[in-house]
């Protein structure tokens, strides 16, 4: 049975949140519905950003975040005539403001309770601990949804997804599936232009391409002992920030933000010594696409194709809200969220938590 589901992510890159609709049964996609993406204002912004590592004023930051998530919702809806009674549930993923697996310890901020109560429609959220807490990454959640919607691309294809952490989904000829996190996506590349231009991103690229990479620099970056760890493994989103920032010490503002972008594509680039076999192609989805900078970065690191998903019809800027509308249904259906092979648990798993509408 097909469920209407709303998808919603807000992630690690602090840009905002999206919210996506998606008919399915929780295995095929039989249609993806309208997207809607709400950036956040820089006060948000900004809170959000204070309370990564769980340390502030996190539940004040929580509600809030949670009842903007639920004016998100409304606006969706009421943009395309749908109500409430019409959506059977809402995927939250919550904002990541801690990730550590190896400790068992994953944090996403976000009310699940409070939002369906807000909503009046039934949420699943907490969709990463029940694989944490088995031993496994917690991330990334996305392969299986990928993998739903790639059928009939040629494989193998890689799914490059640039936000604040990058992550890939290499998907075989046999449906198979390997997913990890590649090492920083945008995240690095924010923090340098906030700092040195204002701006929470390097908008258009434009900054790193008015500046020179250091080639040693990336040599040196290539050599973090995170790239030669097996997968499947994850990363928070500020696990490489001392490291890199380590490395582009002293650089003008357009040499850090080139040399940043660099970095970003060769942790992509690295990623390819673990896959069972070559990518005949990589779509790429996330924030990083829209940035020409990254792009031709990531064109320079391989010999194939490397294409926004759009080139394929997918539609990039709503792809994660997408997926957790996916998972809400999975997870309502009893179905496996997370493999050995995607975060690394020790078997299939199920997960998320799920909240009714109160009386």
């Amino acid at each position: 049975m097909t469920m209407l589901a709303v998808g919603l992510m807000s992630g690690t890159s602090l840009d905002g949140v999206d919210a996506a609709v998606v008919v399915t049964d929780g295995i095929a996609v039989e249609r993806l519905g309208p997207a809607l993406t709400v950036p956040y204002d820089p006060p948000r912004r900004a809170a959000l950003r204070g309370v990564l590592g769980g340390v502030g004023d996190v539940a004040g930051v929580e509600r809030d975040i949670t009842l903007f998530h639920a004016e998100v919702v409304a606006r969706l809806l009421a943009d395309h005539g749908l109500s409430a009674a019409e959506i059977d549930v809402i995927g939250f993923h919550g904002h990541t403001i801690l990730h550590r697996p190896a400790e068992r310890r994953t944090w996403q901020i976000g009310d699940g309770a409070l939002l369906a109560r807000t909503t009046g429609i039934p949420v699943v959220n907490d969709f990463r601990t029940a694989d944490v807490l088995a031993g496994g990454q917690g991330a990334p959640l996305v392969p299986v949804f990928h993998r739903a919607l790639a059928a009939g691309i040629a494989r193998p294809v890689a799914v490059l997804n640039l936000g604040g952490v990058g992550n890939v989904t290499w998907i075989g000829e046999d449906d198979g599936l390997l997913a990890f996190d590649t090492g920083p996506g945008n995240a690095l590349i924010d923090d340098w232009a906030q700092a040195h231009t204002g701006k929470p991103v390097d908008v258009g690229g434009k900054l790193a391409r008015l500046g020179r990479v250091d080639a040693a620099a990336v040599a040196d970056f290539a050599g973090h002992p995170y790239f030669a760890q097996v997968p499947p493994k994850s990363l928070d989103r500020d696990d490489f920030r001392a490291f890199a920032a380590g490395l582009v010490a002293g650089k003008g503002a357009a040499d850090g933000a080139a040399t940043l972008t660099a970095f970003t594509a060769r942790a992509a680039g690295l990623a390819r010594r673990h896959f069972p076999k070559p990518a005949a192609r990589w779509l790429v989805c996330g924030g990083g696409r829209h940035n020409p900078a990254i792009m031709a970065a990531l064109a320079a690191e391989f010999n194939v194709p490397v294409d926004p998903v759009e080139a394929v019809g997918w539609d990039g800027d709503a792809l994660e809200a997408q997926a957790f509308a996916y998972l809400a249904v999975r997870s309502l259906r009893r179905l496996s969220l997370t493999y050995p092979e995607t975060t690394g648990g020790p078997a299939p798993a199920g997960g998320g938590r799920y909240h009714p509408i109160e009386p």
